[in-house]
């Protein structure tokens, strides 16, 4: 079979045509992903759900593939970002001075409008009897305990604090019978209001998800107090990012983010917004783990 001079100028027009495509194709194909993680503060299918969201917006912003990835543990979280398996993290106000001192270049970036001057609430089972006062709760003592996981800022860290304030002298394990760690501010919740334990320390914005979603029976567990406010949640991005995914990319991340306005993104963190913050605003939650021996 022959081929006309014809039919081969345009054989050939189609396949130089298709070279770009192709070359955009193997460059999008071969380009990094981006990986998040969050530190597992509550229910997990709605941390999920949460942050496929946040994914699927910052994929649009960005330019790049996004994936959220969930870890079983705050110090997973931790170590993930330190290893460079992610590249962003939501952390704690405590687990982001961790991840930061282990990274150095790593920056806070953004943190929700709330986070400023955050809050612990103290919660207590009905049947103990306790009620709700403008001081620390200082009858809670001899109750049994629980904190929520154990680099929790709002669940151990700065409860610990408080207790400590409250009973100078005194570690939790003296003030309480019995202390546990529930692992996250939702189980926390549950064991309180269950009567497994008589008092428990959880993050504000969680409670008010779970009442939300009408998992509080206000009968069986109340808040006891409302600690002072404290600085809390934030991004934290690594500082290898720009090299990893070209100059400016920290803060085309970071403006991504504060422009979030989206009510379907920003409800399930209990957010109205995200304002910029940066390293230093969380200096009062390293000194407090500090000088209580949480952090060397």
């Amino acid at each position: 079979m022959t081929i006309s001079r014809r039919e081969f100028g345009l054989a050939l027009g189609v396949a130089l045509g298709a070279l770009p495509l192709a070359g955009a194709a193997a460059r999008a194909q071969d380009a990094p992903t981006f990986v998040f993680t969050a530190i597992p503060d509550q229910d997990e299918s709605r941390l999920v759900q949460r942050f496929t969201k946040v994914a699927t917006y910052l994929e649009g912003k960005l330019g790049v593939k996004v994936k959220y990835v969930p870890v079983k543990s705050y110090p997973a979280a931790v170590t993930a970002f330190t290893n460079g398996q992610v590249q962003l993290a939501w952390f704690g106000g405590f687990t982001g001075v961790q991840a930061r001192k282990a990274n150095a270049g790593a920056q806070a970036i953004a943190q929700g409008a709330e986070d400023a001057n955050f809050t612990t609430y103290f919660i207590a089972n009905a049947a103990t009897g306790l009620e709700k006062s403008a001081d620390f709760p200082k009858a809670a003592a001899g109750k049994t305990f629980t904190f929520g996981a154990r680099s929790s800022t709002s669940g151990r860290v700065m409860p610990e604090h408080f207790i400590r304030q409250a009973f100078p002298g005194k570690t939790p394990e003296q003030v309480f019978p019995t202390v546990g760690f529930s692992g996250d501010h939702s189980r926390t919740i549950q064991l309180v209001q269950s009567g497994a334990f008589e008092v428990g320390a959880v993050d504000f914005s969680v409670w008010g998800l779970e009442q939300k979603a009408g998992k509080i029976d206000d009968a069986k567990v109340k808040v006891i107090w409302q600690s002072p406010p404290y600085p809390d949640y934030q991004w934290t991005v690594r500082g290898d990012v720009d090299q990893t995914f070209g100059a400016g990319f920290t803060e085309k991340l970071k403006a991504a983010i504060l422009a979030v306005d989206d009510p379907a993104i920003l409800e399930p963190f209990a957010r109205s917004k995200f304002i910029p913050v940066d390293n230093a605003a969380y200096a009062p939650v390293e000194e407090v783990a500090k000088a209580t021996g949480l952090l060397d």
